[in-house]
C-alpha cells in the first residue's frame, strides 16, 4: 500500500510535481493545501483542501509526507517558511524525482530537493535540501547545488559547477566548468556565466 502525501501550494508548479509523483507511482497524493484557492478545486485531478490551518488535521490523521509545491524565482522565502512550518510539526519531507529524469547512481539528495522529467544529473553531484531541478536542465559532475537553490528549465551547469543556497539560475543560461556561484544570486535568463559570483548580501 503507498503511502499518501499532501502537497502545500497549488500552482504551477504544483501541477509539475503532481505529474512526477503520479508517474513515479510511489505515493498517494491525499490533496493540496493552498490559502489562496478555494477548497474543492482540482488540480490535476488533486482536490484542493483548503488552508494552512488543514495541515494539522492531515498529520493527526495518518498522513505523514509533506512537499512543498511552490516555485520561487529569484525568492525562495515563502518556500522557506513553508519547509521550516512542516518540519517543525513533524512530517516526512522526502524528495521527489520525476522517473524520466537521468540521474547518476551516487548522486545525493537532501530533503525535499524536487527533479522534473529530462533533468539529467551526472556523478559526484550533491543536490542540497529543497533544491529545484527543473525540466530539461542538465546538471553535469561533480557539482554542488545548494539548498532552497532553483535551477530553472533549460540550465546547463559543466562539471564542478557550486551554486550557493537560495539562488535561481534562470531558464536557459549555462555555466561553464568549475565556476562557483555564490548565496542568494540571480542569474539571468539566457545568459553565460564564465566567472564566479560572489553572496549576495540579504
Amino acid at each position: 500500500m503507498r503511502e499518501k502525501i499532501v502537497l502545500i501550494g497549488g500552482g504551477g508548479h504544483c501541477k509539475v510535481v503532481i505529474d512526477a509523483i503520479l508517474a513515479g507511482g510511489e505515493y498517494d497524493i491525499a490533496g493540496i493545501i493552498d490559502r489562496k484557492l478555494e477548497a474543492g478545486t482540482k488540480v490535476l485531478g488533486v482536490s484542493v483542501l483548503g488552508d494552512d490551518a488543514l495541515l494539522k488535521e492531515a498529520f493527526e490523521k495518518g498522513i505523514k509526507n509533506a512537499f512543498v509545491a511552490v516555485g520561487s524565482v529569484g525568492d525562495c522565502t515563502a518556500r522557506k517558511a513553508i519547509y521550516e512550518n512542516i518540519k517543525k510539526m513533524g512530517f516526512n519531507i522526502p524528495h521527489i524525482i520525476h522517473p524520466k529524469a537521468v540521474i547518476a547512481c551516487d548522486v545525493e539528495f537532501g530533503e525535499g530537493a524536487f527533479v522534473a522529467a529530462s533533468a539529467t544529473i551526472n556523478p559526484g553531484t550533491k543536490i542540497g535540501k529543497m533544491a529545484i531541478i527543473n525540466t530539461s536542465s542538465s546538471v553535469d559532475h561533480d557539482c554542488r547545488i545548494g539548498d532552497f537553490v532553483h535551477i530553472a528549465p533549460g540550465v546547463t551547469l559543466s562539471g564542478g559547477v557550486n551554486v550557493g543556497d537560495g539562488t535561481h539560475i534562470g531558464t536557459g543560461a549555462s555555466v561553464v566548468q568549475c565556476v562557483s556561484i555564490g548565496k542568494g544570486c540571480m542569474v539571468k535568463a539566457g545568459v553565460r556565466v564564465s566567472q564566479d559570483m560572489g553572496d549576495v548580501e540579504e
